[in-house]
């Protein structure tokens, strides 16, 4: 298959007074074929895609800048192994500039162009339907089911929000998205029909005039009130997604209030395996039982629920990262804000869809049935017929998403209010009694940051990031330090 530069664009004389005459960019590599109706098909409650051939194209990263082009697909990337990104660069898959690499030992500049064509296996999403809260002529907010990412990025293309959506309305349509959540996190998102309304609404959440509400579902027994978490977090590996509380992160804060406390419904010894040990991957049954948490994040950073929750002891249920005991041993990482163990945590969590599985989700939910524990995606040893890559089993609907869902958005000044109902996973068990609607009458539990002393010290943030906003305006690199790490084709 031979790769296919796009066409130059129209070339434009410097203007008189120009000091730096215009200068052409790098050539890139369009994708081969652009298959349309996206070869989607549904199955076992999963939405698949048919393999097909792609061409990523991404500008150097600035953590890119001054390394070799095989270090970075061997650091950055964890869906193919080294041997793959090696062959790829040699046999002229992977080119720099529109160009062929002359060796895997160059170096990658600002303001090189990546591509690398391949024959691309999408994993499995969610078949469940992207829910309409509202609709008018400039936004679309969406119910976004857990399982899909919001752009195509990594291993994902044609199963994102983005791409499902313009299927459904047809293949000129653009949707713009206004925020993002996690892969594995549902609900509310804001959808902008036109890039004005995107631009706006865009504006309206990072300006933090747009209160936000999360809802999840935590081991153990959280404490009752206002619990508030202020730890900075501090992206530790972008080829893993885990970030960690570190006193050199980033600036974080958010505010926890239980909304439920499920205790076990026995006080049964935990379980032991069949010859009487007892399983190591049991150990946290010993918390005793679970709650559903409000979250309500003052800033937002990557994972930012996920971490704190995890600092504060009790890490979302299922969170296959976080809830690892596997990867964080028996404390599961509460109050650990220390980088002696990263190396030894990395190594760990990397095995976990290749030799292990998650013991989140192996052996601690019991809304899982026994069949749906044991099946779960991992490496099956089996290759592609056309490409050699590694084949994976499909996952289980469990593993698609965590308990953790974006129930509300609200404008601070009233003029609009969305929310969902509680997911499933947050209802009261069989036998238990408890809430199964937030309502202003019921609800008692509305957080006031003034009264936690937030407000104030949030608006001064405010005018601090507009003052830094305004003097990195004028620096020449705007490489965004957002951790997606997959245009270059993971």
């Amino acid at each position: 298959m031979a790769l296919v530069p796009s066409s130059l664009p129209d070339k434009y004389p410097p203007l008189p007074d120009d000091k730096f005459p215009f200068k052409e960019p790098p050539p890139v590599v369009i994708t081969p074929c652009d298959p349309w109706p996206p070869p989607y098909y549904l199955e076992d409650g999963l939405r698949k895609v048919k393999p097909y051939h792609f061409t990523y194209n991404t500008y150097c990263k600035q953590r890119w800048r001054g390394r070799e082009i095989l270090d970075i697909f061997a650091s950055e990337f964890r869906d193919r192994p080294t041997e793959y990104y090696e062959k790829a660069i040699i046999e002229g898959r992977v080119v720099l500039n529109g160009k062929p690499v002359p060796s895997t030992k160059t170096i990658v500049k600002n303001g090189d162009i990546i591509s690398h064509t391949l024959h691309r296996h999408e994993p499995p999403s969610t078949a469940k339907p992207i829910g309409i809260v509202h609709e008018d002529d400039d936004l679309i907010v969406i119910d976004k089911p857990a399982g899909i990412p919001v752009h195509p990025a990594g291993r994902y293309n044609f199963n994102s929000v983005i791409e499902i959506m313009r299927a459904d309305r047809g293949y000129g349509w653009n949707p713009l998205p206004c925020n993002r959540l996690d892969r594995l996190t549902s609900g509310i998102m804001f959808i902008g029909k036109h890039r004005q309304a995107a631009e706006d609404m865009s504006a309206q959440i990072r300006e933090r005039t747009v209160k936000k509400e999360y809802i999840t579902r935590v081991v153990g027994e959280f404490p009752e009130g206002e619990v508030v978490c202020e730890k900075p977090i501090l992206q530790i590996s972008p080829k893993l997604g885990l970030n960690r509380v570190r006193a050199n992160g980033k600036e974080a804060r958010t505010v926890f209030k239980r909304l439920a406390y499920y205790p076990p419904k026995d006080d049964k010894e935990e379980p032991v395996a069949q010859n009487g040990e007892h399983h190591p991957g049991m150990a946290w049954k010993k918390m005793r039982g679970y709650s559903i948490v409000r979250c309500f994040p003052i800033t937002g950073r990557t994972h930012q629920l996920r971490v704190h929750l995890q600092y504060l002891g009790h890490p979302i249920s299922n969170d296959p990262i976080y809830a690892n005991q596997r990867v964080f041993g028996p404390s599961l990482g509460r109050g650990h804000s220390e980088e002696e163990d990263d190396e030894d945590i990395m190594t760990r969590l990397s095995r976990m869809g290749k030799e292990d599985i998650a013991d989140a989700v192996a052996y601690h939910d019991e809304m899982v049935d026994q069949y749906n524990k044991r099946k779960a995606e991992k490496m099956t040893g089996e290759t592609c017929s056309v490409c050699d890559t590694p084949l994976y089993s499909d996952p289980g609907v469990h593993e698609l998403g965590i308990y953790l869902h974006a129930r509300r958005y609200h404008c601070e000044e009233g003029k609009w209010d969305y929310e969902t109902g509680l997911p499933e996973w947050a209802l009261p068990p069989p036998g238990y009694e408890g809430a199964t609607e937030l309502t202003k009458e019921s609800d008692p539990l509305a957080v006031d940051l003034k009264k936690l002393g937030l407000e104030d010290d949030h608006e001064s943030r405010d005018q601090q990031g507009q003052a830094n906003a305004v003097k990195n305006a004028t620096k020449t690199d705007t490489t965004s330090d957002e951790p997606v790490a997959a245009s270059a084709g993971a």
